[in-house]
């Protein structure tokens, strides 16, 4: 679950959103996908996992969100969940897409795609590490003042835990391993990208990189990770028939995982920048709005604070607005 497949980079085409790819799977592939939307993952369901599907159901059908944002978007009228739903959005997808990945990396040694471009991961990676160097502690008392579990402003990448959401074949990892990063953890909920991953890192050296089975919605994961990456996950799971619930569930699930005044970087696809901060905005209100109604307590302030983006991508023009195909923005997490 790490993205989606771009047409040839020569296309003067416009990039759809959330394009559909029958001619991608048989038919029976198919049918298994479409049987799969009803059915859990292979961890099956815990009372709290299916409690917080159905406290997100609930906040949809209230239809209880904000308006628009004062933040400027390339939208006439900015909507939080709009994608339509896709096959990319299914794990029965990605588990035929990976397990055909493992078969050409045993077969021929392929490490199969690389999501969003090599130049877009290239991108995220140099862009990450410099946003981790260069963070200070300005930065950090403005939005958490006296935290005890941030990284020093002079600490290495080396003592940096990082974490990887839907790692897919894990090439993201290994490429921040290159910059210095050593703690470093990818998940993913197929257990196809599992294996890849972990061929592809004991091949090229990189055997120390921990990969598991978890499925970020379920996850199982007790630890907190002072850098969380996310490039394609949030799109894959906003393309699941229940995707409006699943985003939901998504910020429940990942603000446990980001450390206190960790950073999150989401690389999307299908989210402009000022989306993905509308998007933050309603989950800081509703977290709120829980804190008090369950302590009788005032705002404590958001749970997500928006750092930084990536300027660089190229721009195309269309309809009259410029923007790009891939955003990647950075949050501190309060």
């Amino acid at each position: 679950m790490a993205g989606i497949r771009w047409p040839p980079e020569d296309s003067d085409l416009p990039q759809p959103r959330a394009p559909a790819v029958p001619d991608l799977i048989s038919d029976d592939d198919r049918s298994v996908a479409a049987d799969s939307w009803s059915i859990k993952s292979e961890y099956g369901s815990t009372l709290d996992d299916e409690q917080r599907q159905v406290e997100a159901a609930e906040v949809l059908s209230s239809g209880n969100f904000r308006a628009a944002s004062d933040y400027s978007s390339d939208k006439d009228e900015p909507e939080v969940n709009e994608d339509e739903p896709s096959m990319l959005g299914l794990q029965s997808y990605w588990d035929a897409s990976y397990a055909e990945d493992l078969a050409n990396f045993h077969e021929h040694g392929h490490a199969g795609e690389v999501w969003f471009g090599a130049e877009v991961m290239d991108t995220v990676v140099m862009w990450t590490k410099n946003s981790c160097l260069n963070l200070s502690h300005d930065q950090i008392a403005v939005v958490c003042g006296d935290c005890k579990s941030t990284p020093e402003a002079s600490q290495p990448l080396s003592k940096w835990s990082v974490l990887d959401i839907g790692t897919g074949n894990g090439l993201l990892l290994q490429e921040l391993a290159k910059q210095g990063f050593a703690d470093l953890t990818g998940t993913d909920y197929s257990e196809g990208a599992i294996d890849l991953a972990q061929n592809l890192a004991a091949r090229n050296g990189f055997s120390y990189i921990k990969f598991l089975v978890d499925d970020l919605l379920q996850t199982k994961l007790d630890q907190k990770f002072q850098l969380v990456m996310d490039k394609g996950t949030l799109d894959a799971i906003g393309l699941h028939p229940d995707g409006p619930t699943k985003r939901l569930v998504y910020w429940d699930a990942v603000a446990k995982l980001v450390a206190p005044c960790g950073i999150l970087v989401i690389t999307s696809c299908n989210k402009t920048k000022d989306e993905l901060l509308q998007e933050v905005e309603i989950f800081n209100e509703r977290m709120d709005s829980q804190e008090q109604e369950e302590q009788g307590k005032g705002s404590r302030g958001c749970a997500f604070r928006y750092l930084d983006h990536i300027r660089t991508y190229p721009t195309i023009m269309f309809g009259g607005v410029e923007g790009s195909r891939v955003c990647t923005v950075a949050f501190l997490r309060k």
